[in-house]
């Protein structure tokens, strides 16, 4: 496959089995490339781990070309795992930026040759400032790995393109590092599926990831009576305007939620013509010990007691088992939080499968 790969010509048309014995050649030697990184990672990895882990300050990433690309993709991918990150140019930090890294922080730079002039500038000014420099780079012995602190060393890599020029192998193994560096200081610091909520609040994940109290409907909002009351007086009195649940919660004398009345239960009263009911206890006609769910919980949880039960108004309680909100499945309408998302613990480290194979492949 290598020889084929190599000796088709850049312009040369491809047929639909040729596009696709080329792309599984990218993908395998991007794999290989991946897995030799694996095998290549030693003490200096751990030992940046700690460094970052006990800085007080951000972990600056800094890379000219594909590598600042993917060095972006590797900041956004530590700040939002709960390391404080930013992306420096290494131009503009050559022409003021520089004063973007303060006191405490640390600079990762990515280059694969080890050589590019853009980076290599800063290291002069990055001694100066005694500011510790970790290098993601093929060999240590290269101009940023003898100024580096610490070299994560990725070695020599085939890169997947038909040239063998155009980055593809090195930076995928510049995006996997960075991820691995990102996701062990993750699980090392404790970072739960709450924290991940609050750097992402958008998208189908924030909204499956945030809280009942962040979409249910506020007390005043709901309909509140007294299990005592009768169903006549239940009605009139939380017939006010303003007061859009179709459902009252219905409260004991300690103020704790004993059932629901729905306007369902309403029309069926109206149906069977039970008049003497509308003068008797509510408590008598209602749903006791209701579904309920507990104030802190995630809305999935909500989302996925409303499917199972197949209702339309959950009552939201605080630890007292006393009402504070009404999630109404109206207002949920359109959303996309269908699975619950999974947090009590940390997944398992896994193997990188099929490592006999890749050591074939190699």
């Amino acid at each position: 496959m290598e020889a084929v790969r190599r000796s088709e010509e850049p312009n040369m048309e491809l047929d639909s089995a040729a596009q696709l014995r080329v792309a599984r050649e990218v993908l395998r030697l991007e794999a290989v490339g991946l897995w030799k990184v694996s095998t290549r990672l030693d003490a200096s990895f751990a030992e940046a781990i700690e460094l970052i882990r006990n800085s007080t300050g951000s972990v600056i990433v800094t890379g000219m070309g594909k590598a600042g690309l993917v060095g972006q993709k590797i900041a956004a991918t530590l700040a939002s795992t709960g390391t404080p990150s930013h992306f420096l140019h290494p131009a503009e930090a050559f022409h003021g930026d520089l004063g973007r890294i303060a006191k405490g922080d640390i600079v990762l730079m990515l280059t694969q040759s080890g050589e590019t002039s853009e980076v290599v500038q800063l290291l002069p000014s990055l001694r100066q400032m005694n500011t510790p420099l970790v290098v993601m780079t093929a060999s240590r012995r290269s101009s940023v790995g003898r100024a580096a602190t610490l070299v994560i060393e990725l070695g020599d890599l085939e890169e997947a393109c038909s040239l063998g020029l155009a980055p593809s192998t090195s930076t995928t193994a510049m995006i996997a590092v960075g991820d691995a560096l990102a996701l062990v200081l993750s699980q090392w610091n404790g970072f739960r599926a709450e924290d991940f909520a609050k750097f992402h609040p958008g998208g189908s994940l924030g909204f499956q990831l945030s809280l009942v109290e962040d979409h249910m409907r506020t007390l005043p909002e709901c309909r509140v009576a007294s299990d005592a009351k009768t169903v006549r007086e239940v009605i009139v009195a939380c017939s006010q305007p303003g007061r859009r649940s179709g459902a009252v919660m219905l409260v004991d004398e300690a103020g704790e939620l004993s059932g629901i009345f729905t306007d369902s239960d309403l029309a069926r009263l109206v149906e069977a013509r039970q008049e003497a009911a509308f003068d008797q206890p509510i408590r008598q006609v209602m749903t006791p010990r209701s579904a309920r769910v507990i104030c802190g919980a995630r809305i999935s949880t909500a989302m996925e007691i409303l499917t199972e039960r197949k209702i339309s108004e959950l009552p939201v309680v605080n630890r007292k088992g006393q009402p504070v909100g009404m999630i109404d499945v109206t207002d949920l309408v359109g959303t996309q939080a269908s699975q619950p998302v999974e947090s009590e613990e940390q997944p398992a480290i896994r193997v990188f499968p099929s490592e006999d194979s890749l050591k074939e492949s190699a």
